[in-house]
């Protein structure tokens, strides 16, 4: 039997994409949540429930972007053009939000000010960037053959700038319940009444996300069953369990938050994330650029696929092993005691 090796590429590059969003939406979260802190005694505990995270968080947006580049050497070729002030504006605040998470702790007062707003701007500017990027690829890319077709500004439309809000929101959601697992006291309290608002905002924008993503081209409609002039409700009826299971992570985030829980929101927050992440890949799969470049037809040859899945055999269960012990390690509550050095 003969591995599938565009295919096993392509569910990689996938799980990557998810377990960054993930992994990295919740510490972007707090950056966003920075300036409705009571106190920088508050913003310190803030930072300490990731600052064993943060960094390797960041290691699945690597994997995802070197594996797209290996893998599916013609695909980034066309996203990157499309996309290129997008993804610039997140790589610039992802770099700053990192240097000010390395100098906060050391500045003065001035410094560690300065170093509090940079934080802020970086985290919520890296996440509305990846919105943009994110918007700007489920709307489609033009081709010219195998190559970028369009202009430089095609990622900006009103369309991209919703799905930017909403995935600021569905982090600053993802922050928040972060906060309530890991924290206590008041900055406990401040988390849930941020997380009441986050969820609130990410059911809204959640919404009109998806009822805007089916017009944002045919194919997307088609693919739940709302053809113009038709309505398939077999295929509706087929899919409705990705909106229903998005439905129960937000109840269990009201149930959780009702129930004073500690883990059930943040369970909550990740399934929603989960949810609208297969449902947006349902609308293009299996293109890898929307809607006219399959991820077979972008794939590297099969003998370069070959050679870097063993490599990835052999790294990807050390990071998944390494990530779970490093949580593990670090679980339980973060308090004003704990220190970041």
């Amino acid at each position: 039997m003969t591995l599938d090796l565009p295919l096993i590429w392509a569910g990689i590059i996938a799980l990557s994409v998810l377990l960054y969003v993930m992994l990295d939406g919740f510490d972007l979260g707090l950056g966003i949540l920075f300036p409705f802190a009571r106190s920088p005694r508050d913003r310190d505990v803030m930072m300490n429930t990731v600052a064993p995270f943060w960094d390797g968080n960041e290691t699945w947006l690597v994997l995802g972007g070197g594996g797209l580049f290996a893998a599916f050497p013609v695909a980034y070729a066309v996203l990157m053009p499309a996309l290129y002030a997008p993804v610039l504006l997140m790589l610039m605040a992802l770099i700053l939000r990192g240097v000010a998470f390395e100098f906060r702790p050391r500045g003065g007062e001035r410094g560690k000010a300065f170093w509090t707003a940079a934080f802020a701007a970086g985290s919520t500017a890296a996440a509305f960037a990846q919105g943009l990027v994110l918007g700007g690829f489920i709307q489609g890319v033009s081709l010219d053959g195998e190559a970028f077709g369009g202009g430089p500004l095609d990622w900006l439309t009103p369309y991209t700038l919703l799905v930017a809000v909403g995935l600021v929101a569905g982090y600053a959601l993802l922050g928040a319940t972060w906060l309530i697992w890991r924290t206590e006291d008041e900055l406990h309290g401040d988390a849930r009444r941020w997380a009441w608002r986050s969820a609130i905002a990410t059911a809204v924008l959640l919404g009109a996300v998806s009822l805007a993503t089916l017009f944002v081209h045919p194919q997307v409609a088609a693919r739940w069953g709302f053809a113009i002039g038709d309505y398939d409700f077999d295929r509706l009826g087929l899919l409705s369990p990705i909106p229903l299971l998005g439905l129960a992570g937000l109840l269990l985030i009201v149930r959780g938050l009702k129930r004073h829980s500690h883990l059930q929101p943040f369970l909550g927050s990740l399934i929603v994330f989960l949810s609208g992440y297969i449902g947006l890949a349902v609308g293009f799969f299996p293109d890898i650029v929307p809607y006219d470049l399959t991820y077979r037809e972008a794939a590297s040859e099969d003998n370069a696929l070959a050679l870097m899945l063993v490599g990835v055999a052999i790294l990807l269960p050390m990071i998944i092993a390494y990530t779970i012990w490093v949580y593990w390690v670090f679980r339980g509550k973060v308090g004003a005691d704990a220190g970041y050095h």
